[in-house]
């Protein structure tokens, strides 16, 4: 049942803009579709503003990220020359929202480096571990998994594939507590002096109160087994998830003080506007963005390439 983890997707050889742009297309059709007249018109009418709030409200951006950027656009379009160019300004202010969340994943210089993934059934997290493994090694680190999974039926055998796929050990218990695999995921990381652990832990949702008490319990057994620990500590959100992205974000974030996000499925969704609601309402950083199966579809968020794939 696990012979589709073994067989890596036929690599996409497109320029990482243009699958970006194919992955957002019904995002871009939702907002674009009904400003092909804006995008005409010479002025930003009040008529032209109605018109583009309601594109960005069904294109996912949500109403506070709507309002700031209906805001920005009305005080600039009355510095601009008559000849204002709306597409130019709507990218202009959507890339400068968005600026803040593009910060890159480093490595820092502790060891082992130690990175906790969190977040929701489904979101694409396992998967998400298995690219980023591989990314850290593009980078030329060694890495280790930590199977903290060990709820879910064959999320461990599903992490041992990934590590076999990328040719890196995995720390994993049959049953038991997901903290002692983290503690002795840490003890053989460095024992092996290894670079970089990624930490797996068990989706859940953020209502579920007991189990976000257990991430909080894992977050604190990090700490004791390694000073600092965990250096990032990451929330992987389904980019189709839209406006629900927020709420996770918030809970995940009450919980264990994120660092960072992983938008995953950015291939096809029709709600990639939220991410303009998390910089106006949660402004954690996206340290990546995921696109396709393959094992290098992970990378680095960038804000005008994101916008530019947006709105085109």
């Amino acid at each position: 049942m696990f012979d589709l983890f073994k067989r890596d997707a036929e690599p996409d050889r497109r320029p990482w803009g243009e699958r970006l742009k194919a992955g957002l297309g019904l995002s871009r059709e939702r907002l674009t579709r009904p400003l092909n007249a804006v995008f005409g018109r010479r002025t930003l009418s009040e008529k032209t503003l109605e018109e583009l709030e309601a594109a960005l409200l069904e294109a996912d951006v949500g109403v506070p990220a709507t309002t700031h950027v209906l805001a920005q656009l009305a005080a600039r379009a009355k510095r601009a020359d008559i000849d204002v160019d709306a597409r130019t300004l709507l990218k202009t202010v959507l890339t400068e929202l968005l600026l803040p969340l593009e910060q890159p994943l480093i490595v820092g210089p502790e060891r082992p480096f130690v990175m906790m993934i969190a977040g929701v059934n489904g979101t694409g997290k396992t998967t998400s571990i298995g690219k980023l493994a591989k990314y850290l090694q593009g980078q030329g680190y060694s890495v280790l998994l930590a199977a903290g999974d060990t709820f879910r039926a064959a999320a461990r055998e599903q992490l041992e594939i990934w590590g076999e796929r990328n040719g890196v050990p995995v720390i994993a218990q049959q049953g038991g507590d997901p903290a002692a695999v983290m503690f002795d995921a840490i003890a053989a990381a460095r024992a092996r002096g290894i670079d970089v652990v990624l930490a797996d832990t068990a989706g859940r949702l953020p209502t579920q109160a007991h189990l976000m008490e257990e991430l909080k319990k894992i977050r604190r057994v990090l700490a004791r087994a390694q000073v600092g620990a965990p250096h990032e500590t990451l929330l992987v959100l389904d980019a189709n998830t839209g406006q629900n992205a927020l709420a996770q974000v918030a809970a995940f974030d009450a919980a264990l003080d994120l660092t960072g996000l992983v938008l995953t499925k950015l291939d096809g969704t029709a709600k990639g506007g939220v991410v303009a609601a998390i910089a106006k309402t949660q402004p954690i950083p996206i340290k990546l963005i995921g696109i396709g199966e393959g094992l290098d579809d992970l990378r680095a968020f960038r804000a005008a390439e994101f916008v530019d794939a947006l709105v085109g």
